[in-house]
């Protein structure tokens, strides 16, 4: 069932997309969630605790998902690459989360967790393990490109670009490519079916 704190929790997120952290009032994010002003100030602290916590529930929801669905994928090419096709996709799914995470993901740490926490454990394990291409001191780098690849194709199809599948396996197949992966394997990685990604909840974190 839909609480009162979900439909803040969810305003915020489009309200942040789409004005920025702090062009965001109390009276919109009640007009937004349908809800009154008092309930509001009842189930946050401020508008910029507001956003913090925003931006960690969608962090860790996102996070656990992915774990989730990846628990049992032992190549590391695979879940890299499915961890990118699954942003993507999630971008087209709820565009408000896109937008959010275009806005803010390359500025607001948190966010650059969720874009470089798993992707960095399974490029040092590619690495160590010879399966990329790539050396020890520039997985940083090989996170800041693929941060930046999934960012600018969530771009690409929020604009009517490119469709999500287009834009999920091609900046797939172009990382693991870059990676070292071969032609051929990297494609038929970045083509393959996804799995299910499980339900989550945006809401994890507790108001202020």
């Amino acid at each position: 069932m839909t609480t009162a704190q979900d439909r803040i929790h969810q305003a915020a997120l489009r309200l942040f997309a789409e004005r920025g952290a702090m062009q965001v009032t109390v009276s919109d994010l009640a007009e937004a969630a349908g809800v009154a002003r008092g309930t509001v100030y009842n189930n946050m602290g401020t508008v910029e605790s507001l956003f913090e916590d925003v931006a960690t529930g969608l962090t860790a929801e996102m996070g656990a998902r992915i774990a989730a669905s990846s628990a049992g994928t032992e190549d590391p090419a695979q879940r890299l690459g499915d961890g990118i096709r699954f942003f993507v996709r999630r971008a087209h799914e709820d565009p408000s989360w896109g937008r959010f995470l275009i806005r803010f993901g390359a500025s607001t740490p948190t966010l650059q967790g969720l874009l470089g926490g798993a992707p960095t454990a399974d490029l040092r394990v590619g690495t160590e393990t010879g399966r990329f291409q790539i050396k020890p001191d520039q997985v940083a780098s090989a996170v800041a490109v693929m941060s930046g690849g999934v960012l600018a194709s969530i771009g690409l199809v929020l604009e009517g670009h490119r469709t999500w599948r287009d834009a999920g396996s091609d900046a797939a197949e172009l990382m693991l490519r870059g990676l070292g992966i071969p032609a051929e394997e990297a494609r038929a990685l970045a083509t393959a079916e996804l799995p299910a990604l499980p339900a989550g909840s945006l809401r994890l974190v507790q108001p202020r």
